[in-house]
């Protein structure tokens, strides 16, 4: 996913799969969820980034936008710690087997890391020896 086009259209678009509105009384992950999956992807910000692929949403499109961040900046934080983008994508091992380039390129910026947090550090090490 690096064409302007892509990255111009949002997840509704991109999966064609509209989701319908969230049920009244949806908690506000879900609400917020629904909302992303309308923006571009394009504009989503770290933390918006790190909530998708947390919820599995979306992982074809938004994991290579990730790499792109993270291999400028490892430890990109969204609200709620540093490094937590990079928490959230190591821990998707299944969806990397669809995603071969995007993963060597996060193997690379994640092989070079250094003093990382230690729960941070062994996800890292799981990503690595898989």
């Amino acid at each position: 996913m690096t064409g302007t086009a892509e990255r111009e259209r949002c997840l509704e678009e991109l999966e064609r799969d509209r989701w319908p509105a969230p049920p009244a009384g949806a908690s506000r992950l879900a609400v917020t969820v629904h909302a992303l999956r309308r923006r571009p992807v394009g504009e989503l910000s770290v933390e918006d980034l790190h909530l998708m692929i947390g919820q599995n949403v979306g992982l074809a499109h938004l994991l290579p936008l990730a790499v792109e961040i993270l291999r400028d900046d490892p430890m990109a934080q969204g609200d709620l710690y540093e490094g937590d983008l990079l928490s959230a994508v190591l821990t998707k091992p299944a969806a990397w087997n669809e995603l071969p380039g995007a993963r060597r390129e996060l193997g690379v910026a994640v092989s070079g890391l250094t003093g990382l947090p230690p729960g941070l550090a062994q996800e890292a090490e799981r990503f690595l020896a898989r």
